[in-house]
């Protein structure tokens, strides 16, 4: 979408969107991230025209990528990046992860995984209703941790 912001800034944008709450006290919540995460999503950036060059991934599971292991929600918004001549280049995503300390409750959700592309003509809000409802067990609890990054893939 021309004129949005460009892609370059979608981390300064999610960090503002976490801040951006009625009040501090929300942002530390599962509900207060995912708030922010819902408005950061709705939100058009400057991208090329293809159908996945704007995407937003909902996931979660029991990890051990910080090395031990944490039930983990990532919320990602994945960029495609094109050359110069207009083509492919490659991926960079922009990730929020909430990280909690283990639990036999939460190990039980497993592991799931869903995207959403904005150029799809797929409805938005559906879709994230139908996340919202995956988060339900967590959206009072307060992460142990919150990792806000941007990488290329």
């Amino acid at each position: 979408m021309p004129n949005g912001p460009r892609p370059e800034d979608a981390l300064d944008c999610l960090r503002a969107e976490l801040v951006a709450g009625p009040s501090t006290t929300v942002v530390r919540t599962t509900r207060g991230a995912w708030l922010a995460f819902m408005r950061f999503g709705r939100r058009r950036f400057d991208t090329a025209s293809a159908s996945d060059s704007d995407g937003l991934l909902f996931q979660y599971g029991t990890y051990a990528f910080s090395g031990r292991p944490m039930f983990t929600v990532g919320l990602t918004r994945q960029f495609e990046v094109n050359n110069d001549d207009g083509e492919h280049d490659h991926y960079v995503q922009v990730h929020c992860e909430l990280r909690y300390e283990p639990e036999p409750d939460l190990d039980a959700l497993g592991s799931f995984d869903s995207w959403f592309f904005h150029g799809a003509d797929a409805d938005l809000d559906g879709w994230f209703a139908v996340m919202e409802e995956r988060l339900v067990p967590l959206l009072d609890r307060r992460p142990a941790e919150i990792d806000l990054y941007e990488e290329p893939v």
